[in-house]
């Protein structure tokens, strides 16, 4: 399995950093985990297949997760050399087709029928996702009614993914284990908001699930300045650490990078 942090921005424009967005392979799937602003452009600067796209998966619905799956959608249209026969699976919280559907009444009918099957589910936590060989979990995360987190395990090894999230114990739990664990890491501690994560809290977060490496993405502008990384491994945490930087590759599996 290999992961490429395509977007770790925020909501906030930053010239070297998009949106949130991941990239995951392995075999034949091609998953892209959030789509937020500046996506789209990213895979492409960072010589991923784009096209080749088989699941596109969503954390929750705020602008800087979402914003560019129109985008993606329409490029699978109208932007590859050969027409896209294959099928596109959208899947993400409870009310991810009602979003899709209210999109096509404002873009067109061709964000659900471009030319290629599109399927759009919404997940419950308790079920289970097929992904070939590995299979997607979600679990709730505190930060809007719809946010979940993603867990994906296989053979070869696991990924999790907090989505934007506020502290949670049974966060961890659920997270615990992973090879990679994906976590935003909004604002620094003097600035603690309910809805999102700090160095402490993830410091706490981490000790508790005990990844084998803590990839820190969603750094807002408030913590940028800082060295994140330091500041977790100062609130406690005693395992590997990277900030992650846009296009930046992670590999799972026999060759962990």
């Amino acid at each position: 399995m290999r992961l490429v942090t395509v977007g770790t921005g925020t909501v906030v424009p930053d010239p070297g950093r998009a949106s949130a967005c991941l990239w995951v392979e392995r075999d034949t799937e091609r998953i892209v985990m959030d789509c937020g602003t500046g996506a789209l452009q990213g895979l492409a600067r960072a010589g991923l297949p784009w096209g080749d796209v088989s699941h596109l998966l969503v954390s929750h619905f705020h602008t800087d997760h979402i914003n560019d799956i129109p985008a993606l959608v329409f490029a699978l249209r109208h932007g590859l050399a050969t027409p896209r026969t294959a099928p596109l699976h959208i899947a993400g919280p409870v009310g991810m087709r009602p979003l899709m559907e209210r999109w096509a009444k404002a873009l067109g009918d061709w964000l659900l029928d471009p030319g290629f099957p599109v399927s759009v589910s919404g997940l419950a936590p308790e079920e289970v996702f097929p992904l070939g060989d590995a299979t997607l979990r979600i679990h709730p995360t505190p930060h809007t009614d719809e946010s979940i987190a993603l867990r994906v395990d296989a053979p070869e090894g696991s990924l999790g993914y907090t989505g934007d999230t506020g502290p949670s114990d049974a966060l961890a739990d659920f997270l615990a284990g992973v090879d990679i664990l994906v976590t935003e890491c909004s604002l620094p501690d003097e600035l603690a908001a309910d809805k999102h994560l700090t160095p402490s809290r993830c410091a706490k977060l981490a000790t508790r699930a005990r990844p084998g490496t803590l990839v820190v993405t969603h750094v807002y502008p408030q913590l940028r300045e800082r060295d994140v990384a330091d500041g977790i491994r100062r609130a406690g945490y005693e395992g590997r650490v990277v900030l992650a930087q846009d296009g930046a590759p992670f590999a799972i599996g026999e060759a962990t990078g």
